[in-house]
């Protein structure tokens, strides 16, 4: 019996370890095409990194699909980049075992050649692997000819060949590994799912078109349904966060999702990443009734001038209104914001702290700069105004930051403005794991919300 290995390189904990959600689609789809392989999954973050060359050498498998979630912290404070950790990961895999190698995630599909360049396996994928990953064993295994196989990435002599994608999954599942939603359910405190892929949103700065198409593909809602009772029923996990880059588009997908949750008659709770666009008070009530606790907004910066010049489809007025629906229905909600990002200025950094004080009981997490990726508008932009040189391959973390952006003078400001504001570099390990040890479940900036 042939063997696959699919492992989760994530050793990235904060601000909550993350459950490798694609592993677990990537799993079930596994299983359903190629059920005559054995397929285990290693998650060096539950098994521990240190076993990993040991357990190589004992299972010995014929493939080993490695996950590469982040590239690196996404904090201008720290600038920590895992590529070391995934360089000696797949090193260590070379030398102890003989099978293929095959790389992908999201954190890989943003640098698809610089990373399978710089990282050296036998293939990648670029995008969603379900498919992809099936047809590469399918033709290695039948001695058939791989090239045309959609995201494939590959070696031909000394080029490296990335192939595009235009057909997408369909119906697919989801499979939870029993020991590790044990784990994440115990340090996490709640487990991920996804609803959608694909991002129809142009944010000068976002890598979700890159990574999953500018497309909006649902997934069956069923299936996701079932998955979900399972976990309640099944694993008294009652906690779910949705991974959606935005949750709230097709909604008419989202009301069925939502009345066949309630029809189920789980007791279940969970967050997701919302917008500001298409959120109705009857869309947030049907969703409230269906388990909806917490939204996490990608709100960036509540100055108009910024937003716009982030992409961003929305105002400070639908983000007030948004803050009034939740305040009403009481459902919990957080806002994440860029400072210092492109087209920033005093005058619109000021307006944010102001505006800061009108949206009620609520927590901001702000970062310093934006991230500039590759095949983004704002890699673009950093180029033309000599911020960057346009060879860089931006694996290592560089920022677009406006003006000079001093932390300390930030903080005040914010402090100033009576609100909860989480900066990058403040520490709060200490609180959420006591938080942990109490039991308490979903995402803990609810307990510092004012």
């Amino acid at each position: 019996m042939k063997k696959i290995l699919l492992v989760s390189a994530n050793q990235h904990r904060a601000p909550y370890p993350v459950y490798p959600v694609g592993i677990a689609y990537l799993t079930a789809r596994l299983k359903q095409l190629l059920p005559e392989h054995d397929i285990q999954v290693f998650d060096v973050l539950v098994d521990a990194y240190e076993t990993f060359t040991e357990y190589l050498q004992r299972y010995q498998p014929d493939y080993v699909g490695i996950s590469i979630r982040n590239i690196d912290d996404i904090n201008s404070c720290s600038k920590e980049s895992f590529l070391g950790q995934y360089k000696r990961l797949i090193d260590g895999t070379r030398s102890s075992c003989s099978g293929r190698i095959i790389i992908g995630g999201p954190g890989y599909s943003i640098y698809p050649q610089a990373l399978f360049e710089y990282l050296k396996p036998d293939f990648a994928i670029r995008g969603e692997g379900e498919e992809s990953l099936c047809a590469l064993v399918r033709a290695l295994e039948d001695h058939a000819g791989y090239r045309g196989i959609e995201g494939l990435v590959y070696a031909d002599g000394a080029a490296t060949c990335v192939n595009s994608r235009s057909q997408h999954a369909g119906d697919v599942n989801v499979c939870f590994d029993g020991r590790l939603a044990d784990y994440y359910w115990r340090q996490g405190g709640m487990l991920n799912i996804q609803t959608k892929r694909g991002c129809p949103y142009r944010c000068i700065y976002c890598t979700y078109p890159l990574i999953e198409g500018a497309g909006v593909r649902t997934l069956n809602p069923d299936k996701i349904v079932d998955a979900l009772a399972d976990l309640c029923f099944n694993r008294h996990i009652d906690y779910v966060f949705f991974t959606d880059s935005v949750f709230n588009i097709c909604n008419d997908y989202n009301v069925e999702l939502a009345e066949k949750i309630i029809a189920r008659k789980m007791n279940l709770k969970w967050g997701a990443y919302f917008n500001f666009i298409d959120l109705s008070e009857k869309l947030l009530q049907l969703l409230k009734r269906a388990g909806l606790t917490h939204i996490e907004f990608g709100t960036e910066s509540l100055s108009d001038a910024t937003l716009q010049q982030y992409g961003k489809p929305f105002t400070f007025a639908h983000i007030q209104e948004a803050a009034k629906l939740c305040s009403h229905l009481k459902i919990d909600f957080a806002n994440f914001l860029i400072l210092c990002g492109y087209g920033e200025t005093a005058d619109s950094l000021n307006e944010t702290f102001e505006n800061s004080q009108k949206l009620g009981r609520t927590v901001f997490f702000p970062f310093i700069g934006m991230r500039i990726y590759p095949g983004t508008r704002l890699r673009e932009l950093a180029v033309a105004e000599n911020k960057i040189c346009a060879e860089d391959s931006l694996l290592e973390p560089v920022y677009y930051i406006a003006g000079a952006a001093d932390i300390g003078t930030l903080k005040e400001k914010a402090r100033q403005t009576g609100k909860t504001w989480i900066f990058p570099d403040e520490d709060l390990s200490g609180i959420m794991e006591k938080m942990r040890a109490k039991n308490k479940k979903g995402p803990l900036w609810e307990y510092l919300l004012q």
